[in-house]
Parts: structure tokens; C-alpha cells; sequence
């Protein structure tokens, strides 16, 4: 490849790992990228992390949840080198996108990159009065959040929050929304 290509293998991937070790994966990731000098190469880890509104000991508080459960999102420029140093820290399991016998993943596209950005922004909205019936099989739009313009149906109800599920990553992410985040989708 010569210098004045594109490089089509940089861009944001997704990292497999066990549910739970997604910061621990985070604090791996940066700091081998810092002693195997690939600072140039893995340039930035995020968790998507969401603000819920829950009720805690009896009480409502805001609490940060992950929004995918067992993966990391890394922008890298996927060279063989990068891509040993992240297939290789502790706790990962793979890449999304990787189709076996240790091919490389793609990238994510630049659109879904940017609504998962959006989404991990802290826009506070006030709660809206929901103004139609929540029940499971209802057919709902996710006005807010990184699954903004999803439509999906309700699996289960808790008080003023709802069960979902969404296709992420070609597999179904379960999500607990509050109801000020949907909209019905009138049939």
C-alpha cells in the first residue's frame, strides 16, 4: 500500500468482552496502547454509558448504565500490530465484524458511530406526561437516546419505565427506557 491510499481500516470497532469488565477492558486498552507506543494507532476507547432515572433504597436517583453490556467501542487504525495488541488484552473476546479464521473486523459506519456519540450526550429532558396506554406488544418510537428513531414494541412495563429490545450489533440488546423517551406509533 503505498502512502497516498486511504486507509479503509481505521475507524471505530467494536470490542467483544465479558459483561462487567468493560472499564477494566477500557484501562487495559489505553494502557497498553501507551506501552506498546500505539498511541497513534489506538486512539480512543468509550463505553456508552446512558443517565437513567431509577429508584434506589426508595428513592429516585440518576444512575449511569451501560448501554451495551460486553463491548467497548475503540477508533484505531487497524494495523496488524493494533489489532494483536487489542485482540490480545485481558477480558476481550473478539471483535464484532470479525468473520473468523482471525480475519480482521470492519469499522462501523460513520452514521452509527455518531448516533451512539449523540446518545452518550447528557441532554436533560424534562419528563413528558405520556398521553397513551404502556403495555407489553405495544408498538413504540425511542424519541431520545442513542436508539433515537427506533421503532420497536414493549416487552415489559415497570411503573412509568418500559422493556425493549433493539437489533445492535446483529444480535437483540435488551434496554430499559423511561417513558418520556418513547412515543407511540400509531397503526
Amino acid at each position: 500500500m503505498d502512502e497516498n491510499s486511504i486507509n479503509l481500516d481505521q475507524g471505530w470497532f467494536v470490542v467483544q468482552t465479558y459483561s462487567g469488565y468493560e472499564k477494566k477492558v477500557k484501562e487495559d486498552l489505553l494502557e497498553r496502547a501507551d506501552t506498546y507506543n500505539m498511541a497513534d494507532k489506538i486512539l480512543r476507547v468509550e463505553i456508552p454509558m446512558e443517565t437513567v432515572r431509577k429508584e434506589v433504597n426508595g428513592k429516585m436517583k440518576d444512575v449511569e448504565e451501560n448501554l451495551f453490556p460486553g463491548y467497548v467501542l475503540v477508533e484505531m487504525n487497524m494495523t496488524d500490530e493494533a489489532w494483536f495488541v487489542v485482540r490480545n488484552t485481558p477480558n476481550v473476546t473478539g471483535f464484532v465484524g470479525s468473520h473468523g479464521n482471525r480475519s480482521k473486523p470492519t469499522p462501523l459506519f460513520e452514521e452509527e458511530i455518531q448516533e451512539i456519540l449523540r446518545g452518550m450526550g447528557t441532554a436533560d429532558a424534562e419528563p413528558q406526561e405520556i398521553n397513551f396506554d404502556l403495555f407489553v406488544g405495544k408498538k413504540i418510537r425511542i424519541i431520545e437516546g442513542a436508539f433515537a428513531g427506533m421503532e420497536t414494541a414493549i416487552t415489559g412495563v415497570n411503573g412509568d419505565h418500559v422493556k425493549v429490545e433493539v437489533d445492535m450489533f446483529g444480535r437483540r440488546t435488551p434496554l430499559e427506557l423511561d417513558a418520556h423517551q418513547i412515543e407511540d406509533v400509531k397503526e
